[in-house]
């Protein structure tokens, strides 16, 4: 039965075994979607990247992003570790990478990548009050409008007050997926509060029947991003994200918001293991 390597790292990670963790499959090419998805499925990390080579001379790689249940168009750790991967392979300081959502070029500086994302799109979203009472907070929780932003992913992303109310949503499965599902049905929101200089987060989603959190969300960032430049804050701008308090692994994302509007996001990498994974036999 033929094998693939595939690596293993922690993304938005500041120190071992923190951040957000990812499987790289760096020579992925033939392996069809039902391949991928059962692979991703066998390894149960919030993503798994497949990478095969780029065709039309616009990247240096392309990439599939798989979720245990679904195929995302853009994630942010595995866009970044997945370059991390590439550009070590390559010995080059930059790489682009073809996403299905686009695009993305990712610059490397020692353990440290950076993504520029898609321009967001935003759209509006359920009433504030109805938005915290499938968050289980009251309604005066709610600090800003809650909008739809997608640079490549689409998402709700909802202020909150303070890291108070950040640390209390307690989200009902019914009510969360009636308002926080996207154009595609699938539910996801980033909360989020800022504290001091930083800005602590969590993201939420809808996955085989029941509400998950993540460790460190950077598509989630990029959206931050998308709904900052929405209420028209000052540029430049920068901050560091902090999720994972919740799960029990801190994940540090940096966001920055060019003079011109640009969204990027980035952290440090580890590298934590490696192995050799048969390939399933499914058409």
């Amino acid at each position: 039965m033929p094998t693939l390597d595939y690596l293993l790292l922690n993304v938005f990670a500041e120190r071992p075994f923190a951040g957000n963790p990812l499987a790289v499959f760096p020579q992925a090419a033939g392996l069809t979607d039902a391949q991928m998805q059962v692979i991703a499925q066998q390894l149960n990390l919030s993503e798994t990247t497949f990478v095969s080579p780029a065709d039309d001379g616009l990247a240096d790689a392309r990439v599939r992003i798989f979720t245990p249940g679904y195929e995302l168009p853009f994630a942010g750790h595995p866009t970044l570790g997945t370059a991390y991967v590439l550009a070590q392979r390559l010995a080059r300081p930059r790489v682009r990478l073809a996403l299905p959502a686009g695009i993305i070029p990712v610059r490397l500086r020692d353990d440290h990548a950076t993504l520029a994302a898609q321009p967001p799109a935003t759209r509006p979203a359920a009433a504030a009050a109805d938005i915290a009472m499938a968050l289980g907070l009251p309604p005066d929780a709610v600090a800003g409008p809650p909008l739809w932003v997608d640079t490549g992913t689409e998402q709700l992303v909802v202020p909150l007050t303070d890291h108070q109310a950040v640390a209390a949503c307690h989200p009902g499965y019914d009510a969360f997926h009636r308002v926080a599902s996207n154009a595609k049905g699938i539910a996801q929101a980033l909360v989020w509060a800022r504290a001091g200089t930083q800005i602590v987060a969590r993201f939420f989603w809808v996955q085989h029947g029941r509400i998950g959190e993540d460790h460190g969300t950077g598509s989630a960032c990029a959206n931050l991003g998308g709904w900052l430049l929405a209420q028209h804050v000052a540029l430049p701008f920068a901050t560091t994200m902090v999720q994972g308090h919740a799960t029990g692994r801190l994940a540090h994302l940096q966001l920055a918001l060019t003079e011109a509007g640009g969204i990027e996001v980035g952290g440090r990498i580890q590298a934590v293991g490696q192995g050799t994974l048969q390939v399933p036999d499914t058409p």
